[in-house]
Parts: C-alpha cells; structure tokens; sequence
C-alpha cells in the first residue's frame, strides 16, 4: 500500500511539498524506519537525503549494507512543522502503509524513539533499548527489531555513531544467521 500523492489522512498534509516515499531496494531482508522527514527530504520526495541520510550513507557502507541494498522509509511520509516528532495520531494514519512496507522483512532497524514506539507499540526510553533486538508481529508474522539512535544525535553525541555501528552488525547476524 503506498500513500496517495494527494492524501489527507493527517494534517500533516497542508503543510507538505511531497509525500516522501521509501528509498532503497524494495525486496530487501532489512528496513531502516526513521521518524519523519526533515526540509530536505519533503523537498526531495526521499528519505534520509540531509545530513542525517549522510550519516546513514556512511554507516551503512561501513558496515557492508550500501543504501542501494536496503529499504529505507519513515513512520510518517509527510514532514511535520518545525521539525517536531510525530504525533502518534500522524503515526497511526501512516501506519497501514508503513505495515505493507514491511511486511516480509526479516530484520526492521528503527532510527529514533519515535520509529521504535510505533512499531514496539509501548512508550520506551532509548538507553535501556538500543541494540537490544526483540520481535514484533506485523500482518501476523514475526520479525526482528533493533531498536537505534536517529543518525541526527549523532551530531551533538560522540558515541551515537558507534552505537550505529554496533546496530548494523548486530543487524548483519540476523540477516545472516
């Protein structure tokens, strides 16, 4: 199910340029969900294309997992004002879509607090659940969820981005294994 380039199922349509759609290979084992576009992203009609998605880019390529061989969308598709974080009101009108983006995957990294609390579908604190994967039910199967920083932390936190680093290995052995 992708969102129609005239939906209205949030309010987060007024303010949009582009529903930004997934980015990436559509029939990879893996997903990378962030929370939400930023300016950059509604401008291009893409996810993760800022510096955030510089980040990522790089990350990824480090850890052997290029962007061209993994799926990359958001919990929502349209950018919120000022940069907020979803609301889950927002998360829920996006989250048919987002399920249907997922389905199949085998392993599904969340970038962000956000990300991770729609999908876990619980209130979490992000120290306790980095890194740490668990399993989520999504259209009745199981598949593993690794919980991560959003790459933009990593810009006024040191550490953010080995704990990237440590997310796509961990990631690497369920793809694997």
């Amino acid at each position: 199910m992708r969102p129609p380039e005239d939906c209205r199922r949030c309010a987060l349509c007024a303010g949009r340029t582009n529903v930004v759609m997934p980015d990436g290979d559509p029939s990879s084992p893996i997903a990378f969900v962030g929370e939400a576009p930023g300016a950059k992203e509604d401008a291009a009609g893409r996810p993760f294309v800022g510096s955030s998605g510089k980040v990522l880019n790089q990350l990824l390529e480090e850890g052997g997992l290029p962007r061209e061989r993994v799926f990359i969308t958001n919990t929502v598709k349209c950018r919120p004002p000022n940069n907020r974080a979803p609301t889950q009101a927002e998360m829920d009108a996006c989250l048919p879509c987002l399920e249907s983006e997922l389905e199949g995957r085998k392993v599904i990294v969340t970038l962000g607090r956000s990300a991770a609390r729609d999908l876990l579908k619980r209130d979490i604190v992000m120290k306790d659940e980095v890194n740490r994967p668990t399993k989520v039910t999504i259209r009745g199967k199981e598949i593993v969820l690794i919980p991560a920083y959003h790459p933009a932390a990593s810009f006024y936190n040191r550490t953010v981005k080995d704990s990237l680093r440590e997310t796509i290995r961990v990631a690497r052995t369920y793809l694997e294994g």
